[in-house]
């Protein structure tokens, strides 16, 4: 408790003592008090500038992340900002999109292009679940000429994943622009961006690299470019990678513009250092193993995922099932009790699957069991036949490789 009636701030701590282990802990409590300045400046309020030389640098190390010589450029704001102006950067009248709708990033990403002029087509994936490349291929041969094939990766929200290959592969045969959503697949999913045809691929570091969520990335090929460059933008503007390359790459790459939020670049050169320090195929391994240890403990309880095929799965999350006759709040409330926090389902889901965490700091040992242990033992208290111990043996040995 910080008291803000005198120049300086009074801080008010219990500490807990124990007496005498013998008899039943009592515990006492003394007051400490503690004079803080109010003008002491916390180390964030005074944050080095991030020097203009370091962009560029930072940018060629992002491209390792994609597996591409196309360019890079940083877009100041949350991933959700990046997605838009990427559909706003290539929507115009005249042109077709097949848009793979999976969750609501799908659906928003529509609305964004329909908003340029560009006729989208929706593909609709059944509710929590990757879309399949069939439907995909099918509505492509219904369309005729396609200009644009757009679709999310990985969903964490609903811990699926869409066939990316088979969808790039489609775009190419159709000498479409692909244009991906990787922020919750990179780190946990291999891109390979050049080899699969990928013309634009958005990430934010907030997933699986932990890093920070303020500022997105967009990769874009020059095929991507000359599209974009043939669109009409009003610049300058937030929403217009052509204001972005005009201000930077055909610029030299120095100086970003506007203000640039120090802590967001420190902070996501900080989760590149680590990226490389670990190595991004072992962040990747790590991100599988910790899936593939979350869905053996469900299956060990008898419990199937939500998305019972594994290779259609998101490696960051997983999806499990809340049973018949078990309320999902009272599910989520009771797994709160053991000390894990399991994410909801989004919009119909909600109150039909429950989502384990295993990203980024989360794709540990200790996190899964925790996680899966804590989802068992809120279902065996409700009522549900489960056993969690059976998790504990099956993540040990998917985690040993056993």
């Amino acid at each position: 408790m910080r008291l803000l009636s005198h120049p300086a701030a009074l801080t008010l701590a219990l500490v807990s003592t124990l007496h005498q282990p013998t008899r039943p802990l009592q515990p006492t409590y003394q007051i400490r008090f503690s004079l803080m300045p109010i003008h002491a400046s916390p180390l964030l309020l005074d944050a080095p500038v991030y020097p203009a030389d370091r962009y560029a640098p930072l940018a060629d190390r992002l491209k390792q992340l994609f597996a591409t010589a196309s360019d890079v450029v940083f877009v100041q704001a949350e991933a959700i900002l990046a997605l838009e102006a990427t559909a706003s950067s290539i929507a115009r009248p005249g042109t077709a999109a097949l848009n793979i709708v999976t969750s609501r990033y799908g659906r928003y990403f529509g609305s964004w292009l329909r908003r340029g002029g560009t006729v989208v087509h929706d593909v609709f994936a059944k509710s929590g679940k990757p879309v399949s490349i069939e439907a995909v291929r099918t509505a492509a041969d219904r369309l005729g000429h396609i200009d644009i094939v757009a679709a999310v990766h990985g969903e964490s929200s609903i811990g699926a994943l869409n066939p990316l290959k088979g969808i790039a592969a489609l775009a190419r045969s159709r000498d479409a622009l692909c244009v991906v959503d990787a922020v919750a697949s990179v780190g946990g999913h291999t891109l390979d961006m050049d080899s699969l045809g990928i013309d634009m691929m958005v990430i934010g570091a907030q997933k699986a690299l932990a890093g920070p969520p303020g500022v997105s990335v967009v990769a874009i090929s020059d095929r991507a470019w000359a599209h974009i460059g043939e669109t009409p933008h009003v610049a300058p503007s937030s929403l217009s990678l052509a204001s972005i390359k005009a201000a930077w790459l055909d610029q030299g790459r120095g100086a970003l513009a506007g203000t640039p939020p120090p802590l967001e670049f420190w902070a996501l050169e900080a989760a590149i250092d680590r990226v490389e320090a670990e190595g991004i195929a072992n962040l990747i391994e790590r991100h599988q193993r910790a899936s593939m240890a979350s869905r053996a403990g469900l299956r060990a309880m008898g419990i199937e995922p939500y998305i019972a095929d594994d290779g259609a799965a998101s490696a960051l999350t997983t999806s499990a099932p809340v049973p018949p006759g078990i309320d999902g709040d009272a599910l989520l409330e009771s797994a709160a009790r053991f000390g894990v926090a399991l994410r909801r389902g989004f919009g119909d889901l909600d109150g039909r699957i429950v989502l384990i965490d295993h990203t980024g700091v989360n794709a540990t040992f200790s996190a899964v069991l925790a996680a899966l242990v804590a989802y068992g033992s809120a279902l065996r208290s409700l009522g549900a036949p489960v056993d969690p111990g059976k998790a504990i043996d099956a993540v040990y040995r998917s985690i040993a490789g056993g």
